[in-house]
């Protein structure tokens, strides 16, 4: 979005203003947006909208998805938007990228991000065939510092049912897991979420790559997953988990969630050895 030609500045009415069709972000009416109606009341809505031009005279939201939704909810009825003369794939692309900074992303947002962005690098010719010069997951995981790897395993969550989902975004299931249970079929998924709510549990990471096994191999059924799900858990001894909030504030905002992890582990590690130095002197 960077052909000066092809931008516009102008105040749109909101009525015009079409959100991004099957944009992943969540645009939710809680504390923060509460805060985001009263400030477009008290101060206007000091950053433009990013959007296109679509046909009927309407124009679709790139960039702006909580502050138009802030503004409708105030009654304002017209905002500041710039304008960009982009197709459906480059609008994509920096739909994706202007909200991928954000403080908190959910790893559901995360992961259809991910795949629209695939989609539309790959429309655009982008291949994302290994062996090739170029890959999308590449491409995608060098602009937000993530291995390709893991653009991978991001993108396989949006195989998940919704209610699966969910239990990822809310902390309940952990990606490594929820990537195996992608694979198993959208029955067996409803089968296992009746078994997770009826027994009060989740799989551990064992747990789900056998359940993907035996999905794999046409023998998962009800019984199979109440079964593994009963199964005592290597890892169920007493552990130590913070929510990633409370941690973020002590890190650079760049920081992935990896990147955290990383850096406390090799503070630990540098504190026990100064302990251990400590008790050699004494």
């Amino acid at each position: 979005m960077n052909n000066s030609k092809e931008i516009q500045a102008m105040q749109l009415p909101i009525q015009k203003l079409r959100p991004f069709e099957n944009h992943p972000f969540q645009v939710k009416d809680d504390d923060e947006m509460n805060q985001l109606v009263w400030s477009v009341l008290t101060q206007g809505v000091l950053t433009p909208l990013v959007v296109r031009p679509l046909e009927n005279n309407e124009y679709e939201v790139i960039s702006g998805h909580r502050r138009l939704h802030a503004c409708q909810k105030a009654g304002i009825e017209t905002v500041p938007a710039l304008i960009y003369a982009l197709d459906r794939d480059a609008a994509a692309i920096a739909l994706v990228d202007s909200n991928l900074h954000r403080e908190k992303i959910l790893p559901s947002e995360k992961a259809f991000a991910y795949k629209l962005k695939m989609d539309a690098l790959s429309h655009q010719g982008t291949s994302c065939q290994v062996g090739t010069k170029f890959r999308t997951d590449e491409t995608i995981g060098e602009s937000v510092g993530e291995s390709a790897r893991q653009v991978q395993r991001y993108i396989r969550l949006t195989e998940l049912i919704p209610q699966i989902l969910s239990m990822v975004d809310a902390g309940k299931i952990a990606l490594t897991p929820a990537v195996e249970l992608s694979y198993l079929t959208q029955q067996e998924q409803c089968d296992l979420l009746e078994t997770m709510e009826s027994e009060d549990c989740t799989p551990s990471l064992s747990q789900a790559v056998q359940l993907k096994k035996l999905s794999q191999s046409g023998e998962l059924n009800m019984d199979k997953i109440f079964e593994i799900l009963q199964e005592p858990k290597a890892n169920q001894q007493e552990k130590i988990s913070f929510r990633v909030e409370d941690l973020r504030k002590f890190f650079p905002k760049s920081y992935s969630v990896a990147r955290i992890q990383e850096r406390i582990l090799k503070l630990l590690e540098a504190d026990c050895r100064k302990r251990q130095l400590s008790r050699g002197e004494r």
